[in-house]
């Protein structure tokens, strides 16, 4: 049973004046605690960045870098063949960009949520996984770094002791290994039925497949994305849910504080 979880949300996630998704920043900001901004390769720019890291202040909520691909056309979500070496590079200066906006409101830098293709390349991917807690350790401390609990990130961060937070996919769909299931299109979800599948992960820990069968996950946040249809109704029916169930939602840095 969780009594603390995270709730997270890919924000900012818009070029100039082009912007994803149908729900504005302030509606999600005001239901989350824990926020990933676009930090400019996958979508964003220095000005959604200062926005959005504004409202991630003002509504007291954990500010993360989400550092993506170099991809804007394809937002992130394809498979860049390049070296481990390039793409921590990639990260180191997408993370300092969010870092230095978040100095410059006065909220520091939370955690690293890498995404899309990045997020699963990684996921699979010893080499990079490492490369990328050994490049957090050495510039960013101890903030914390956003995976999945079926992924190479997790074990790494575990075995190396470094900070590492579990997500729960709130709007997606698990396969029998516990890996998320991609879809070019994921439609609008029923609010409801997000909600409840949260609820049911946070009470007995675990999710029914896309083969159908019933497998545990381990987590420690629930996230959602702003660029699914219905993100706004799908926020508040989880965060509703969840504290309908006696859940407390907090920052995940509060949530591992919890679990020690």
């Amino acid at each position: 049973m969780h009594d603390f979880v995270d709730l997270n949300c890919d924000m900012g996630e818009g070029f100039g004046q082009w912007v994803l998704g149908e729900a504005p920043d302030e509606d999600i900001m005001s239901l989350i605690s824990s926020a990933n901004i676009a930090a400019g390769f996958h979508a964003g720019d220095p000005n959604s960045m200062d926005r959005v890291i504004k409202l991630a202040h003002d509504y007291g909520v954990g500010l993360g870098a989400h550092p993506g691909y170099r991809d804007l056309q394809g937002f992130g979500r394809r498979y860049i063949k390049t070296s481990a070496e390039e793409l921590v590079n990639d990260i180191v200066y997408q993370v300092g960009a969010i870092r230095e906006f978040g100095r410059r409101h006065g909220i520091s830098l939370q955690h690293v949520k890498p995404h899309g293709a990045l997020y699963m390349e990684a996921a699979a991917n010893e080499e990079l996984s490492k490369m990328i807690i050994d490049m957090l350790s050495k510039t960013c401390g101890d903030v914390i770094l956003f995976c999945m609990e079926a992924s190479k990130t997790y074990q790494i961060a575990k075995q190396s002791g470094y900070p590492v937070v579990r997500e729960f996919y709130a709007d997606r769909d698990y396969d029998n290994n516990g890996s998320i299931v991609f879809k070019r299109q994921v439609g609008r979800p029923d609010p409801k039925a997000v909600a409840e599948k949260c609820i049911k992960a946070c009470e007995t820990g675990t999710v029914t497949t896309v083969e159908g069968d019933e497998i545990e996950i381990g987590f420690e946040s629930i996230c959602f994305h702003s660029d699914t249809p219905g993100a706004l109704e799908i926020g508040r029916a989880i965060r509703e849910g969840l504290t309908g169930a006696g859940i407390t939602i907090a920052s995940a840095a509060t949530v591992l504080e919890q679990s020690k």
